[in-house]
Formats: structure tokens, C-alpha cells, sequence
């Protein structure tokens, strides 16, 4: 009896055990169909949610890149100059559309958005329109400022031509503050012509600066150097024997001009073009620095150059 139940009991361990292998066979082949398919939710879960940010994503750059409704009319500048900022590209676009109205590409949009530009905005001169199938073009002629006039609160430009331009902040421009202005109160508004004598004087001089710094220091322009310049004494209304035009630059330093450009025979002062070489050599020569002068005077053939330590 006893020799016959052992071979028995052993059996029953060894099924135990094959029967407990299989069990756990087909449990992990159950799990793993079933640890796929939720992995694959996952993933389409993860799918559809890149999908939706992408899409909100590119929304957010159409409309920055297009700053009307998509729903009206495509407006694009061309042919833009590289200084202009994106400030004043909106400033163009609200102009072209009236800040407002709505754009409908119709035989008549581009006359509409032409008029609303010419008569909205004084920084494009010679405006033309044209239209596409879906969008409106506007090109022109762009003002560039070159000066800053400040009268109490009220602040703007001029360009090359006189024309008065209204504030918009330009801080990748050189643009220069003029100082001593006969009569700065009695500015017109803006896209009209300022016809003083004392403000031409300092814009040809300005002129003459931006010419050089394209043709002579393109990579280090010397008018970024330049503060102000200081008009106060035109003609010497104020004192005959002092310098009629003066720049000032950023470091303090004085650039005396002298008389209004090409009257130097009448004041027996160094001809124009022999200031600006003179005023251009001297700038090369110091690295493209005038930090290190207390003052240059440009109006001897032999310019006069005041170091600092000339103070003491």
C-alpha cells in the first residue's frame, strides 16, 4: 500500500507543476495582445494631440504673417527696404485697409487701399496697387528719415526731402537730433514739406554723412556715432564769430562744421567735399572711433584736432 501511493503522489507534483507553467504561458500571451492595444490608444491618443497643436500652431503663424483676415484679402508689401521694422509695416497695413474696413477683392480694391495709403500714411510716396487672385500687392517709394526734431511733447521726423514723417520708433536707424531750430512750433503735419532754411542746412550735411558712410565706412558708419546737430547759431544770428553749424556725437565729443554747405567761400572755410575727406580720414585713421576727441574743426584747411588732455 505504502510503496504504491508514493508513485502516485510524485505524479500529482508533476502535473501540479506543468499545469502551473501552461497557466502563466497563457496568461503573458493574453497580456501582452492586450498591453499592445492599449499602447496603440496611447499612441493615437498622443497622434491626435501633436495634430491639434500643429494646427494651432500654424494658425498662430498665418496670423502673424498676415495681418488682415484671411477671410477678406491677403495684404503684402514688396520690394521693402531691409530697415524698415515691423512697427511700421503695420503701421502700412491698418492704413491699407482704413482700420477697418473690410477688404473684398473686387475690381476696386486696389484703388481703395492706394487712396487709404496715400491718405493715411506719409512714409510710402508713389504708391502703386495690384491684385493677384488672392492677395493685394503695394509697392512705393519709401521715405527714410534722417532727422529727429522734438517740439515739447510732440516728436518726428524728416527725411531728405523736408517731408515731415510721424514717430514711429526706428532704433536700427541713425537717425540724428536737430537742435536750434528757428521756429519748431510751427511744424506742419505729417506728409508735408518743412521748407526752413536752418533745418535744410542740417539735412544736406546729413545727407552728405549717410553718402560717405555708404560709399567709405559702409560696415561702421560714422552717423551712428552722431548725437545731434546744433543749428541754434545758422548763419551766426547769434554770435558771427562762432561756429555756425555743430554736431555733437554720443561721447561728447564736437564736430564744428562751420558755415551751411557750399557757402564756405564766404567765410573763407575748408571747401565741403575737403570737410567730410578730412572728417572721414581722421575717422578710418582712429579705427572708427571719434571717442578719444575732445573736438574737431573742420573749417581750416588744416582741420584743428582737440585731444582730451588738451583740457589740462
Amino acid at each position: 500500500m505504502a510503496s504504491g501511493k508514493r508513485p502516485k503522489s510524485k505524479t500529482k507534483r508533476i502535473s501540479f507543476k506543468l499545469g502551473t507553467s501552461r497557466g502563466r504561458k497563457q496568461l503573458k500571451t493574453a497580456y501582452v495582445p492586450g498591453l499592445m492595444s492599449i499602447l496603440k490608444v496611447f499612441a493615437a491618443i498622443f497622434i491626435l494631440i501633436a495634430i491639434g497643436i500643429g494646427f494651432v500652431s500654424l494658425d498662430k503663424y498665418v496670423r502673424k504673417a498676415v495681418p488682415i483676415s484671411q477671410m477678406t484679402a491677403i495684404l503684402e508689401l514688396v520690394d521693402v527696404p531691409i530697415w524698415v521694422n515691423e512697427p511700421l509695416k503695420e503701421k502700412i497695413y491698418r492704413a491699407a485697409i482704413a482700420y477697418g474696413e473690410d477688404l473684398k477683392l473686387d475690381e476696386d480694391i486696389a484703388k481703395s487701399v492706394q487712396q487709404n495709403i496715400e491718405t493715411l500714411v506719409a512714409w510710402v510716396d508713389e504708391v502703386r496697387v495690384q491684385t493677384t487672385n488672392d492677395r493685394v500687392l503695394i509697392e512705393g517709394r519709401w521715405r527714410r528719415p534722417l532727422a529727429l526734431v522734438k517740439n515739447g511733447l510732440r516728436s518726428f521726423y524728416v527725411d531728405g526731402e523736408l517731408v515731415v514723417l510721424d514717430f514711429v520708433p526706428m532704433p536700427n536707424l541713425p537717425i540724428v537730433n536737430v537742435k536750434g531750430l528757428s521756429t519748431a512750433a510751427d511744424a506742419p503735419p505729417a506728409g508735408e514739406v518743412w521748407p526752413l532754411d536752418d533745418l535744410a542746412a542740417a539735412i544736406i550735411i546729413l545727407t552728405k554723412l549717410d553718402q560717405m558712410d555708404e560709399f567709405i565706412t559702409p560696415d561702421k558708419p560714422l552717423l551712428y556715432k552722431i548725437d545731434s546737430i546744433d543749428v541754434s547759431n545758422f548763419n551766426g544770428r547769434r554770435n558771427s564769430r562762432e561756429p555756425h553749424i555743430t554736431l555733437h556725437t554720443k561721447n561728447n565729443a564736437k564736430i564744428i562744421w562751420g558755415a551751411e554747405f557750399g557757402t564756405w567761400q564766404r567765410y573763407l572755410e575748408a571747401p565741403d567735399e575737403e570737410k567730410l575727406t578730412n572728417l572721414y580720414n581722421y575717422y578710418k585713421e582712429h579705427n572708427a572711433t571719434l571717442s578719444n576727441v575732445k573736438y574737431i574743426d573742420l573749417r581750416s584747411q588744416q582741420y584743428n584736432v582737440s585731444l582730451p588732455v588738451d583740457r589740462y
